[in-house]
């Protein structure tokens, strides 16, 4: 798998990234990432203990790092924390806004009620919003910026794993994405999106370990796993660097196949086995849910007058 550092060989020295969430969890990997490879940090979310410990590690990499507290809720706190950092670094050359939040208590949509619903969209949407703006005004004026918003699967696609209110959010801000990537291109900003799909960090893995959530995300995506912290780490970093100095306006999908299957199977498919005398498939792959159901297995020899004989009557 690829790691956080050595892609891009210090490509990011001199420039000075913001980024949101950055307590733990994807932000804290994006942070490492960029401290690695010589950019110098903004960095913000709520808890300025949990923000500090993240600092400390990225400054032990050489980079000079400002902790700015903040709700990204709260538009006074938006305009201060990007304030703060020009104030400290003279500038802002990239946006890494990853804040988010969700809802796990599995409410149904026709259950959903509007205290979640607008708490999502003021973080989700509403934050990664004014984020956008406020660094936008001044990579506008420099002429010069780059922007990359965590989306997710979840907002290019149904998925029963999905939240109402979360789905809403992340397609707006995609389309968000996909708007202003083409508003400012010709100003020299520009604006795009990775949309992970399930990635596990230390912090959530045993408890998806525990669950069996990691088998069943697993079961449902062509690659068969779900995937680690530096494989979105990376993606991040390439839309954020000058390697992707003609792409603008784009949503990654970084989900191991999830989107591009258009639903995949947890039981293999049944024509896998119609050919196995005559034409097998080559390698072994995903087995599927074991045991199998009963219905599975009524054309398991294929179909009658193609694979087999029609029998007699």
């Amino acid at each position: 798998m690829a790691s956080h550092g050595g892609a891009y060989m210090g490509q990011f020295s001199g420039k000075t990234v913001l980024i949101t969430g950055a307590s733990y969890g994807l932000g804290e990997g994006f942070a490492e990432g960029f401290a690695k490879e010589g950019a110098d940090l903004i960095l913000t979310a709520r808890s300025t203990e949990l923000l500090n410990s993240v600092a400390d590690r990225c400054r032990t990499m050489g980079s000079k790092v400002t902790v700015v507290p903040g709700d990204v809720s709260i538009e006074e706190d938006v305009i201060r924390v990007v304030q703060t950092g020009i104030k400290e670094h003279g500038k802002i050359d990239v946006l890494i806004n990853n804040a988010g939040v969700s809802d796990m208590r599995g409410v149904s949509p026709e259950n959903f009620d509007m205290t979640t619903w607008n708490w999502i969209m003021s973080i989700d949407l509403n934050g990664a919003f004014m984020y956008m703006r406020e660094c936008g005004k001044h990579m506008l004026e420099r002429k010069s910026g780059s922007i990359v918003n965590i989306c997710s699967i979840m907002g290019s696609g149904a998925n029963e794993l999905n939240i109402i209110a979360y789905t809403a959010a992340k397609g707006a801000l995609r389309n968000l994405t996909l708007q202003l990537g083409c508003e400012w291109a010709d100003r020299g900003v520009r604006v795009n999106a990775v949309s992970p799909g399930f990635i596990i960090t230390e912090m959530v893995r045993p408890a998806l370990e525990a669950l069996g959530m990691d088998k069943w995300i697993a079961s449902r995506t062509p690659m068969r796993r779900i995937g680690e912290l530096e494989e979105i780490v990376a993606p991040v970093m390439f839309l954020a660097s000058d390697a992707a100095s003609y792409i603008t306006g784009h949503d990654l999908l970084v989900d191991g196949g999830t989107n591009a299957a258009n639903g995949y199977y947890q039981i293999p498919p049944i024509h896998h086995e119609w050919n196995a005398e005559t034409a097998p498939r080559v390698g072994q792959g995903y087995p599927g849910i074991q045991p199998r159901p009963d219905w599975y297995q009524a054309l398991s020899s294929g179909i009658p007058g193609i694979h087999y004989p029609v029998p007699e009557a």
